[in-house]
């Protein structure tokens, strides 16, 4: 599909970015070369009539994404997590991005549900209400399980959205195309790069199966973090368009006075709040990417609880030790230390001096250790490094940038609540613990025993494995093609001895 009968849609699309006084703002935030510039205002500004009008009490970025509808805003929020692409600025404002879009009506989700889950609602659940919430994909409604009477929310995609995000993304992927044709400059920017992360955000959001797994999965990982809940999924009433989730009882995070008036220390949940995600992205490597206060309540109790799956976070297991160390290279001031991380990753190219490197990154940190204790900012400092970084030839990596974004605003909620917060003093405990556990002595042979025992699955291959190299390396170095021999009995003890090495070490370790 992705041919020229796009050019309608990026003419609208370019058309109401015009009227609304989008199109310089957005051009400018996210530095677009001249020529991209001059094809963009030739694309909107001669059919600036054909484009909507949208809310003019809204910043002209956000009025041209939500007049354009559900894709657009979606697109924005998404953008929101790519400060690389679209500037700091401009990704604060998308950050915000409110999904003002009219509910659906009742009856539609009920034929919804009822399509989906095979009974009527009726039986299902013993109340169902009016929506409680409608966004860019899907609305909510709070109901009452049938055969429990538990409250849960349940979720429900918007008739048709499907198809139509299928449209807006071809459109999305021709634009990139189109983008990366005429200015070889932007393909720094790697705009289709950033389309495709964009659909495969939106495929995973369009089956609410997967939402609902990402919160089984956040749930079994942080069962045991103390004042800390996730909402369980009932599978049973859980399908591709609807999804059934335990209610989230509480206050919302950002409303500071009313959390103050029920008691509850201000101060200890925006330390909770910033450890907590420290903790899942380093210990789990799996973190929720939307942690505003949007997502955050705060129960009875005093528990923290977090909803909305949409997106999550994911990060290997080597890039989590990298960044741990990173951090802990600046909390310590250990600015040579953090220069060779990035050397020993590959982050920063080996021609590159790591002295001059070090020096950069001793310029970033030493002014934010000036600073006192209300402006001392992790998410800053991130910011600066990724500034430094590029500077000296690192490459953009998605999974470092979705974090740096959610560190950015998990910080902000932690100061909402608790503007002295001194961020480095409340994450140095996680930080050392998490490198004390996966960089020491005992997790260097935790990890060679991984290895190892993952080598003995080899074990019934290896003597034909040493085989095959021993006569491939005859074959490359006989003048004629060597006749087939038996393997030397060296090489087959040889290969039996390591074969029982690793088996020992792997049921020791």
């Amino acid at each position: 599909m992705r041919g020229p009968h796009n050019i309608w849609r990026l003419i609208r699309t370019g058309a109401t970015f015009e009227r609304t006084g989008a199109m310089s703002v957005a051009l400018e935030a996210m530095d677009v070369p001249p020529r991209l510039r001059l094809v963009a205002r030739v694309m909107g500004w001669p059919f600036k009539w054909l484009g909507y009008k949208g809310d003019p009490n809204l910043p002209p970025v956000t009025r041209a994404i939500t007049a354009l509808g559900p894709a657009y805003i979606k697109f924005g929020q998404v953008l929101s997590t790519r400060p690389d692409v679209v500037g700091p600025e401009l990704a604060d404002q998308l950050r915000v991005l409110q999904d003002r879009l009219p509910p659906f009506s009742i009856e539609l989700a009920k034929k919804s549900v009822a399509e989906e889950l095979g009974r009527p609602v009726e039986e299902l659940y013993s109340e169902f209400s009016e929506p409680v919430a409608a966004a860019s994909i899907a609305q909510v409604h709070s109901a009452h399980r049938a055969d429990t009477g538990e409250r849960v929310a349940v979720k429900v995609l918007r008739p048709g959205i499907e198809r139509a995000f299928r449209k807006d993304l071809d459109a999305f992927h021709f634009a990139a195309s189109m983008i990366e044709a005429l200015s070889p400059a932007s393909r720094r920017l790697r705009p289709s790069d950033v389309v495709k992360h964009f659909e495969g955000v939106v495929m995973g959001e369009l089956d609410l199966r997967l939402e609902a797994a990402a919160a089984s999965q956040f749930d079994a990982n942080t069962k045991d973090d103390a004042g800390f809940t996730v909402p369980h999924p009932v599978w049973h009433m859980s399908a591709r368009r609807v999804m059934t989730l335990g209610w989230a009882e509480g206050l919302p995070l950002g409303d500071v006075e009313a959390i103050k008036a029920a008691g509850h220390d201000v101060v200890a949940l925006s330390e909770r709040v910033l450890q907590l995600f420290l903790s899942h992205a380093l210990r789990d490597g799996y973190f929720h990417a939307d942690m505003h206060q949007g997502n955050l309540k705060v129960a009875k109790n005093g528990d923290i609880i977090a909803y909305d799956f949409g997106i999550m976070g994911q990060i290997d297991e080597y890039t989590r030790r990298v960044y741990a160390e990173i951090l802990m290279g600046f909390i310590r001031r250990d600015y040579r230390r953090v220069a060779e991380v990035h050397f020993e990753a590959g982050y920063v190219p080996a021609d590159r001096d790591v002295t001059e490197f070090a020096l950069a990154l001793r310029a970033v940190g030493e002014p934010i250790f000036g600073m006192n204790a209300t402006q001392i900012s992790m998410a800053r400092l991130l910011a600066y490094l990724f500034e430094v970084t590029e500077r000296f030839g690192m490459q953009t990596r998605t999974e470092l940038i979705l974090l740096q974004r959610t560190m950015v605003v998990v910080e902000g909620v932690a100061r909402s609540l608790n503007p002295a917060i001194n961020m480095w003093e409340v994450a140095h405990p996680i930080v050392e613990k998490y490198i004390r556990e996966n960089l020491g002595p005992r997790a260097a042979l935790r990890d060679m025993g991984r290895t190892l025992a993952v080598l003995t699955h080899f074990g019934p291959r290896l003597p034909v494995l040493l085989n095959d190299l021993l006569e491939a390396q005859a074959v490359k170095e006989a003048p004629e093609p060597a006749t087939k021999s038996r393997m030397p009995i060296w090489a087959t003890l040889a290969g039996l001895g390591v074969l029982a090495i690793g088996f020992g070490l792997g049921l020791a370790l």
